[in-house]
């Protein structure tokens, strides 16, 4: 207990923070992850994929088609979009989920060959990207 007493002022200006970040909802999208639209999901690492891939089933069930606006994410729900941002070149496009992935530890996005392409990332193989979910 006096350990948290002798943090109280600088733990202050903190909650006061947080009760401002609040509405009648509950609190508004301050981390990385959020459902509201044109706010940023996520950041990280996206990758592509497609050779040896295409005609093959997805975990949704559909046909991967390599040149389709699809992507792979580990927990949005199939069929949700998504708007990719190149956080490099500033190019988007707006992808559809219906595969699970990627496998890679450090992305958070795998896109198929066509969305990759129209990113700029097909040469680099990744790129930094903020992925916006459409409503």
């Amino acid at each position: 207990m006096k350990n948290i007493l002798a943090r109280a002022p600088i733990l202050a200006p903190l909650l006061f923070v947080a009760a401002c970040n609040t509405t009648s909802g509950g609190p508004t999208s301050t981390g990385s992850i959020s459902v509201t639209a044109d706010k940023v999901l996520q950041k990280g690492t996206a990758s592509w994929y497609g050779p040896g891939f295409h005609g093959r089933r997805t975990a949704s069930g559909e046909r991967f088609n390599a040149l389709a606006m699809t992507a792979a994410h580990r927990s949005l729900p199939f069929g949700t979009k998504v708007r990719v941002v190149n956080e490099k070149n500033g190019r988007s496009v707006v992808v559809r989920v219906n595969d699970r992935g990627p496998f890679s530890r450090h992305r958070i996005i795998d896109l198929a060959k066509g969305p990759a392409q129209e990113l700029g990332l097909t040469s680099t193989g990744t790129a930094y990207v903020s992925l916006h979910r459409i409503d």
